[in-house]
């Protein structure tokens, strides 16, 4: 099956280091999972999505993964996704709504505080998502400056557009 375009790009912006403490958000059938676990050594992903049937396929995609100890898999909301602050070297999601729907809602505040210091943000959208451009990637790159995050800047690229920004 052929990685979609959106994926690939998202990775490669993501440029996980191999010992970096990563947090996947709506990680879906697991693709971007199995690409970010692939470049990791030392390092682990937490990959979380709210559907209990995304986070069965992920699982089984990357059941080496898995077993490896590079990856863990959780049904959660991101509402009710606890991480402990400052644990997380870089987050990212792709297509997910919640960023640009409930931009200043608790849940993503939440998760701008389980960055590390210095950690990054990046939440992407595919080129071939219902909704992008300014009417999404506006409110989000607000909601980031207002939560205190710096270098705030919108992407764009071949695979969509986005967002990034690290905690001060």
């Amino acid at each position: 099956m052929p990685v979609p375009e959106r994926i690939r790009w998202g990775v490669d912006l993501l440029d996980p280091g191999p010992a970096e403490t990563l947090l996947e958000v709506g990680c879906g059938p697991g693709v971007a999972a199995e690409l970010v676990c692939a470049r990791l050594t030392t390092g682990r992903l937490l990959a979380v999505d709210r559907s209990p049937a995304a986070v069965a396929r992920t699982s089984r995609r990357n059941a080496g993964h898995i077993t490896a100890g590079r990856l863990t898999v959780r049904q959660a909301s991101l509402p009710d996704l606890e991480v402990p602050d400052e644990t997380i070297d870089a987050a990212y999601s792709i297509n997910v709504n919640i960023f640009w729907t409930d931009p200043d809602g608790p849940a993503v505040a939440g998760l701008f505080r389980a960055l590390r210091p210095g950690g990054r943000l990046l939440v992407l959208y595919g080129a071939d998502a219902p909704t992008t451009g300014s009417r999404v990637t506006g409110p989000i790159a607000a909601a980031m400056s207002a939560a205190g995050l710096v270098d705030v800047a919108v992407t764009e690229g071949a695979g969509g557009s986005g967002v990034t920004g690290r905690r001060r």
